[in-house]
């Protein structure tokens, strides 16, 4: 039986994983996935802010691989501090989510992309806090990574290679909800939903063609605010 939920973090420690050999994925590929993915949209009513995350693949160290790229959220946030999350942020009235997703990528790790570079989205996530969240798909891995944390936002940037995000999660249950509880196995932790969520979807259906839906998985309690 998987025990509780940590309380304090969304990356709960666990044993390390060993991983698979690596994994590549080619520019067209993944843009036929997504354009052959029959994307939900969420409902606006359901959440009160529009946000948009970039879910930005890039080389990985090993330079046959690809990477995604996380961010640890700063100890000095107000809301969800220190946790996992992809590039991403509220949407400004007038602009759209996929130039919103390109802004935050500027904005907290320091790359500039154009709209050129974006393949397609994944689901909307409606967030206990009140967020419609959309992941958008977007390209960067003939570029250099050279990232810059941005300074309020931002306490690190992690480069994930795609070996480590092809694993499966596992589900626990909590009083608080009838909705599982989604835990994605990332190193020697566990990143739970929304960003576990996506993470999840991203696998399934740009990594195996299977259009999985990830709407219905809970976030932990200490992730609801």
């Amino acid at each position: 039986m998987p025990g509780p939920v940590d309380p304090g973090c969304d990356a709960q420690r666990i044993l390390p994983t060993v991983y698979d050999c690596p994994v590549s994925l080619a520019r067209d590929d993944v843009r036929a996935a997504l354009e052959s993915f029959d994307r939900k949209a969420g409902d606006p009513e359901a959440a009160s802010r529009h946000a948009a995350v970039c879910l930005l693949l890039v080389p990985a160290e090993d330079p046959v691989e690809i990477a995604l790229v996380l961010t640890r959220r700063a100890a000095s946030m107000r809301a969800h501090a220190g946790q996992w999350a992809f590039p991403g942020g509220r949407v400004d009235e007038g602009e759209s989510v996929r130039a919103a997703a390109l802004r935050e990528v500027r904005e907290e790790i320091g790359l500039t992309i154009d709209d050129s570079r974006v393949l397609g989205q994944l689901d909307d996530y409606v967030t206990r806090s009140g967020y419609l969240m959309t992941p958008v798909v977007a390209w960067a891995v003939d570029l250099p990574f050279t990232p810059r944390a941005g300074e309020d936002e931002v306490a690190s940037i992690h480069r994930i290679p795609l070996r480590e995000v092809d694993v499966e999660p596992r589900f626990l249950t909590i009083p608080e909800s009838d909705r599982p509880v989604i835990q994605v196995p990332l190193g020697d932790r566990f990143v739970h939903a929304p960003t576990g969520a996506i993470l999840h979807q991203f696998r399934e259906v740009v990594m195996h063609g299977r259009s999985t839906r990830v709407a219905e998985f809970e976030q932990p309690v200490f992730a609801w605010k």
